[in-house]
């Protein structure tokens, strides 16, 4: 396993990548790629994903140990998306950044998207995913101690994340409709999505209220016992 070693570059790299890097190689997707190179975007933001993960890898500690059970946290998310309307991947990667790290959250979201979007198709439409999911991940890790803390502000962030995930999506709709962005037109499509944004938002609480306290429990007692 490759770790980055120095504290300030990692310190400077889990800044740069989620909130700069990330936004630009997806955006590469929209403006200098044709639809046919949208694969070599999702392995762009894909590695941007891994090296983060890595830049809290030895900060956290945890060999690889850590890396299994986020592996596992994944494959849930990833078999959660052929659920019928609900889809609970913003849920697991939002305990995946509370339990395992910012890091751990974006990486989780983001991965969650490529892997299952083999069976939903893969397309321009992936990278916009993967950071959607991925940033809401790594955020949900950045506030860890006050998500822990009250239930109702926990309840509130996944309440948020459902529709932050809409608007970024509805960015990149607009984006690869007319090759630019038009703000009459993101509006358009935000009233037209205000459905399906709401009953996603909702399905968000629902499967927090559902798996947060048990997944967090037997998560916590996990970390515990094997030093995670």
């Amino acid at each position: 396993m490759i770790v980055i070693q120095n504290k300030t570059a990692r310190s400077v790299l889990r800044v740069l990548i989620p909130l700069l890097l990330m936004p630009c190689a997806v955006m590469l997707g929209i403006f200098v790629f044709d639809e046919k190179a949208h694969a070599f975007v999702s392995v762009l933001v894909a590695m941007l994903s891994v090296i983060l993960f890595l830049c809290g890898f030895d900060r956290k500690k945890t060999g690889t140990r850590r890396l299994i059970l986020i592996s596992v946290m994944i494959a849930l998310s990833v078999v959660g998306r052929f659920f019928p309307l609900f889809k609970p991947v913003t849920a697991f990667a939002v305990i995946a950044g509370m339990y395992f790290g910012a890091e751990a959250g974006f990486l989780t979201g983001s991965f969650s998207a490529l892997i299952s979007n083999f069976y939903f198709g893969q397309g321009p439409w992936t990278p916009f995913q993967m950071f959607a999911w991925g940033i809401l991940g790594f955020a949900a890790g950045a506030m860890e101690k006050p998500l822990k803390k009250s239930r109702m502000m926990l309840y509130a962030y996944a309440f948020f994340s459902g529709i932050l995930y809409s608007l970024v999506m509805d960015i990149w709709t607009v984006l690869w409709e007319l090759g630019g962005f038009s703000v009459e037109v993101y509006l358009a499509k935000m009233l037209t999505a205000l459905p399906h944004t709401l009953l996603y938002a909702v399905s968000n609480v629902i499967f927090l209220f559902l798996f947060a306290r048990p997944f967090g429990e037997k998560l916590e007692r996990v970390k515990l016992k094997y030093g995670v």
